[in-house]
Order: structure tokens, then sequence, then C-alpha cells
């Protein structure tokens, strides 16, 4: 069932039917793709974060809506699961949707899947962001991924009303029927024997428009702990991670790694600020790997 959006992305006043699901359509460009020519997990979190953005703003109560009047979504809890990656120049597409929402969180699932055509189309075309039309019943699913955000006010940082923005205009876009399959995220336990692998410095690239730490940054700062021999033996089937506390620029980021069983690892981030020395977790992630 499609329902009326109000505002465009300019923040501009009209009419739209729109869908509750949004499809977008990417490219995994080879610069974007690892040593197996297969898509970047990093990569991939973008493109679903992008989807994310270009669904909530089509629909009304994204960005472009929130930021003039200083709010902003951000990313509390991502899982991602995948049966495969896209290899170098495959076309495919995210599907992505609002599963339920609450009045601070809301539930957002995405489906990543092949292009019918095939993958050996290798046009230059750039990565759309326009919808597209439906999915056809012959499209491999690539994987799923399951999130939540959270509204704040950029000046206090403090959680919003979702349901007070725009008339509670994200209600009408609520779809709780489309399946999700995977688990959701749940909650990473670390005991006392995590050890110290690594620590980083944080610079401008590490930031993003919120003015903290990127979201997908911490994902690639993880799974740069494993070394590519291992990689070249493992695939990354799931992946989750939870952002406990922001970080900015200039803090000190330590991780700290336990493996409860084979293959699965949890990793605990934590951040010492210029003008302290408390140490203050930021981020608690699990990764599980398959054989190749």
């Amino acid at each position: 069932m499609a329902f009326f959006a109000l505002i465009d992305k300019y923040g501009n006043m009209e009419k739209k039917i729109l869908s509750k699901v949004g499809r977008y359509e990417f490219l995994a460009e080879p610069f974007h793709c690892d040593f197996s020519s297969r898509l970047f997990m990093g990569h991939l979190g973008n493109h679903l974060l992008n989807a994310a953005d270009f669904h909530s703003n089509d629909r009304g109560f994204g960005m472009n809506y929130l930021m003039p009047r200083h709010k902003t979504w951000v990313l509390s809890r991502l899982a991602i699961e995948m049966q495969e990656m896209p290899k170098s120049y495959d076309k495919f597409f995210v599907e992505t949707w609002c599963e339920s929402a609450m009045k601070y969180f809301t539930s957002r699932d995405f489906k990543i899947v092949g292009k019918a055509s095939s993958s050996s189309d290798t046009s230059s075309e750039t990565t759309a962001s326009s919808e597209t039309t439906a999915s056809s019943g012959n499209e491999k699913v690539y994987g799923y991924g399951k999130s939540v955000w959270a509204m704040i006010d950029t000046e206090s940082r403090q959680p919003v009303d979702i349901f007070a923005e725009h008339d509670g205009l994200i209600r009408e876009y609520i779809d709780a029927e489309k399946p999700c399959p995977i688990a959701a995220s749940s909650r990473v336990k670390m005991s006392g024997e995590a050890k110290l692998v690594r620590t980083i410095d944080t610079y401008y690239n590490d930031v993003d428009v919120n003015g903290h730490i990127n979201s997908v940054k911490y994902i690639e700062h993880v799974l740069d702990l494993f070394d590519l021999d291992y990689y070249k033996t493992h695939f990354l089937q799931r992946f989750e991670i939870a952002y406990v506390a922001e970080s900015h620029q200039g803090d000190q980021l330590r991780f700290y790694m336990e493996q409860p069983s084979e293959q699965k690892y949890c990793i605990k981030i934590t951040k010492v600020s210029k003008n302290s020395q408390e140490e203050v977790e930021v981020v608690r992630s699990k990764a599980k790997f398959v054989k190749n």
C-alpha cells in the first residue's frame, strides 16, 4: 500500500505516492572490493546507510527534513548476514523498510539482492540513488541486514520523540509483514579476559556529517584486526555492531578482543579523550566467520 509524502529531498512541499519499501541500485566498484574482487563489508555498510538515507528522505522524515530542525538520525545497532558478497562490477539492489517504530527508536531492515540480468555487465554507469522497480522472482539473495536507529537533537545530543516529528509521518511507512529472516543484534558479552590488541588515533577522515566518528569507520577498524591470510581462508558470514557512545576526532580508540568459540570473535572499543585519561566504552561488535 502506498502513502503520501509531503516533502521532497530538497525540503520543498509536494505530494508523492510511495511504497513502504524502497529499492535502490548500486554498483560494486572495483576499488571498493578486496583482494578476492568481493565488495568490502565496510562499503556494503555504506550502501545500506545510503539506502536508508534515500528511503527516509524520499518519504519526508530523512536528514533533509531533520537537519534544518537541528535533529538527525544516529545508528544504534547494525547486523549484516551474508551468503556471499557482490563481486567487482556487479550491479545489485538494496531494499529497505521500517519494520517498527517506538518513541525513541525505529527498526529498519535491509535485503541485498543480485540483479536479474547478469553479473558480467561491466558498464561504467554510476551508482543509482533513485528508486527502482519491484524485484523479480529470479534474483538471487546476497544477504540481509537489521538495524536500530535513534533520533537525537543535534545541539543537546538527547533523544527526540520520533512520533512528534512531521506529525508522526513515519507511522505511515511501517511494514511489519515483509520478511527479514535473520536474527536481530544480540547483546555482545565480554569477559574480563579480553585482550588489548590495537590502539589507534582518529583523524579528519574518520568524522562524519554528525561530527562524530563515522559508523562505518568502526566496522573497517574492527575488520582490520584480522589479517589478509585469515580472509583468504574464511568468509565473514555475519557481523554485528552496537554503538554505545560517541567518539570524536582526536580520541584514541582501544580495541579489546576475545574468541568465545571457533571462528567467532567479540570486540570492544573504548576511547580515551585528549583531556581525560578515563577509558569509556563506545562500541561492541561480533564477527562470525566460516571457512571457505
